[in-house]
């Protein structure tokens, strides 16, 4: 098969395709899939710079979520078959034409979304179902801030914590990021380049404080985040683009009864996520096949250009999901 190998981590020209690969063979309860799409995602990004630890079972070809068809079955599989198109969270191994992942990962294509469209689901959605449901215990009538609210996970956060019935706030780049933001749902959104969202979010209108932070930024977010919150109040971190070494206030930790925590997705058991792709299927699949909750892609690449397609993501440009075609 062909497929993205990383031969020097960091720059782009340590990666390239390459052909004639051996396919996976799926093991008693994984299924191979022909690809025909795969999402870019930021750990992509980290893994080709050498800054992401992969777990030493996963494949080391980047590549976290994938749409396609089913060709082979492993023994003890029940759930699926082999003709079978699905979207799936996968271990590793999407940037390829081919993939094996737990029978358990794949979830059915929803009704009328293109394999483009479907590739572009797995991974963002267990993340911010994990995060911010389970974790961040999100509720109705709250209010919900998320950073990077143009990105892939903000775009679902988003119009999932407005089926939830919160308030929901949100931080972007610039005014396009912002149009689109609103378009999803959000109730205000804080352009932070002419903006401190801290100064706006510390207004009388949201006097009371935010019940729950999603949190990709890290660094000097962290301050401001916990001094936004309200009483009680939950950040959940997932990412720290700028930076994992922040200041914590104990005494604000105490007075406020904050929970702070974090996660990661790709080192969770198989049960872990089975699980989660089971609750999504019940919660959040009837809400994509209905449009209630919608995927926007920004752009799509041949396999063949992923470098234009990871600089896209670099570049921070983008809205929604970036995608990868091996159709």
């Amino acid at each position: 098969m062909k497929a993205v190998i990383i031969n020097k981590f960091g720059a782009l020209e340590g990666s390239i395709i390459k052909t004639g690969l051996d396919i996976p063979r799926p093991a008693r309860n994984d299924v191979l899939i022909k690809v025909k799409a795969a999402g870019v995602n930021r750990p992509d990004i980290l893994q080709r710079q050498g800054l992401y630890k992969i777990p030493s079972d996963a494949s080391p070809i980047m590549g976290l979520e994938v749409a396609g068809e089913i060709v082979k079955v492993g023994m003890d599989v029940t759930k699926r078959k082999q003709g079978e198109y699905v979207c799936a969270l996968v271990p590793g191994g999407g940037y390829a034409e081919y993939v094996v992942t737990n029978e358990s990962h794949c979830l059915p294509v929803p009704e009328g979304l293109s394999m483009e469209e479907a590739a572009g689901l797995c991974e963002c959605l267990f993340t911010v179902w994990i995060n911010m449901v389970k974790l961040g215990q999100l509720k109705e009538n709250e209010t919900f801030l998320v950073h990077g609210g143009s990105s892939g996970i903000g775009m679902f956060a988003i119009q999932l914590a407005k089926q939830l019935g919160a308030t929901v706030l949100t931080t972007v780049k610039n005014q396009k990021k912002s149009d689109f933001c609103y378009s999803l749902g959000a109730d205000k959104v804080v352009k932070y380049d002419t903006e401190d969202f801290h100064n706006v979010f510390k207004s009388k209108k949201w006097k009371l404080g935010i019940d729950l932070i999603l949190d990709m930024i890290g660094g000097d977010y962290f301050e401001k985040n916990v001094d936004l919150l309200s009483d009680e109040g939950r950040l959940v971190s997932i990412a720290f683009l700028k930076g994992n070494s922040v200041n914590l206030d104990l005494s604000k930790l105490m007075l406020k009864r904050i929970n702070l925590t974090g996660s990661t997705l790709r080192p969770r058991t198989v049960a872990f996520k089975s699980k989660i792709a089971s609750e999504l299927l019940e919660t959040v699949w009837p809400l994509l096949n209905s449009q209630k909750v919608r995927i926007h892609i920004d752009s799509v690449f041949p396999l063949e250009k992923f470098k234009d397609a990871h600089i896209q993501m670099e570049n921070g440009n983008h809205l929604g999901k970036i995608i990868l075609s091996l159709d």
